[in-house]
């Protein structure tokens, strides 16, 4: 049996949180990040996320991942991370399951979308999204909007890829800026490790799913990859080790075996990082020239590989490109139309009529980008199919 490391001294600790924008008194059961993580479970973004698409629209398939299983996913990788460096698992985990709230419908085709529809309106990105989604959008307590997270949540959800400083004079992060000038997150540093042990969780996740996946779909094949590197040996160390078993336990178990050697080596790479930096508190993270959970260098040049691999052999197969091309179109067209006709968008969105166009084309972004794949499918059929009467 494993033994639970002793906490480490750069660790974030519930107890010693900055606090929530607006005071609470604590949980009797729940410390303070273990309850974000359960009102992210609890919001309506995060159960809308079982019907939004990674690399394949929700009805292709109940065995293709969706945002909510990636993020399930990404939020255990994550907690391992953190246990294995004495971190706090309960941070790592909130904001994993959190990182993906703000994507619209269709994966990176919608935020396309979005983004070239909202361009002369601020633009779309789906990571300040998420962040509008948490402290903004998610409408369900009666003493403020959003989920009042705690200050180290909210760091690690908006800078759990770095600093960010530099984004915030792009239009599309003003709501960034802004929620900076009330509340200090520090744009300017790293955020804690338990955010940066979310980040690469993200990719450990979807570069093993997307190969499964891949083959499940019969775009790319285990012969395909038997010359990437990275999972190219570990295929032909599964099958050395287990030569009778077909090829779908063959899939599984490799994906299995590169998630763990993906794992070993953030672990050995982030500790020699910890020790070249000297780094021994939360502030010295917050401080530190560069992320300290890292890929070493040779991963790093195997998973730039496999990704140009994945992008010219999967990513733009004709098939996800007609899906790309359908999804973009029916984001497009139910844009304009609500643009010009906002008096057809649904009763708790009427309100999107009044003010400024920049105001308008914001909400009918808000309500698109919140949309399922399945619902925005059927929404865009009732708006378009020539069937006069039927949803009256």
């Amino acid at each position: 049996m494993s033994q639970t490391p002793r906490r480490s001294p750069y660790a974030e600790t519930p107890d010693a949180s900055r606090g929530r924008l607006v005071p609470e008194a604590p949980s009797r059961t729940r410390n303070a990040f273990a309850r974000d993580r359960d009102r992210i479970i609890h919001s309506t973004a995060f159960r809308r996320l079982k019907e939004k698409t990674q690399v394949f629209v929700a009805h292709e398939g109940d065995h293709y991942r969706t945002r909510l299983t990636h993020s399930l996913e990404v939020s255990q990788i994550a907690r391992s991370l953190a246990h294995a460096l004495g971190l706090d698992q309960d941070l790592a985990e909130t904001i994993a399951l959190a990182h993906d709230l703000g994507h619209p419908p269709f994966g990176h085709a919608g935020e396309d979308q979005l983004q070239a529809n909202m361009a002369p309106w601020g633009g779309f990105d789906h990571n300040v999204q998420t962040f509008r989604v948490v402290t903004d959008l998610e409408v369900r307590y009666p003493g403020y909007r959003g989920l009042n997270l705690t200050w180290e949540t909210l760091e690690g959800v908006i800078k759990h890829n770095g600093p960010v400083t530099g984004m915030l004079d792009a239009p599309a992060w003003k709501a960034i800026a802004d929620y900076g000038q009330g509340w200090d997150l520090r744009l300017d540093g790293f955020a804690s490790l338990e955010a940066q042990c979310a980040a690469i969780a993200d990719d450990i996740a979807y570069n093993n799913h997307d190969v499964d996946d891949g083959v499940q779909a019969g775009l790319i094949t285990l012969a395909d990859l038997a010359d990437v590197p990275l999972i190219g040996p570990v295929l032909l160390a599964t099958r050395r080790d287990w030569p009778d078993v077909d090829e779908r336990m063959i899939r599984l178990e490799a994906v299995r075996r590169m998630i763990g050697v993906m794992v070993d080596d953030v672990l050995a790479e982030t500790t020699r990082l910890l020790a070249q930096h000297a780094i021994a508190s939360v502030e010295d993270v917050r401080v530190a020239p560069r992320a300290m959970v890292q890929f070493s260098p040779a991963m790093l040049a195997d998973l730039g590989v496999l990704r140009r691999f994945l992008y010219e052999r999967m990513y733009r197969h004709y098939r996800v490109n007609r899906t790309r091309s359908q999804a973009r179109r029916i984001l497009s067209e139910m844009f304009q139309l609500f643009m010009a006709e906002p008096e057809v968008l649904p009763t708790e969105w009427a309100w999107a009529a009044e003010g400024s166009e920049a105001r308008r084309a914001r909400a009918v972004c808000d309500y698109i980008a919140g949309m399922t794949d399945r619902y925005a499918i059927a929404e865009h059929s009732r708006l378009f199919k020539l069937d006069i009467g039927h949803d009256l």
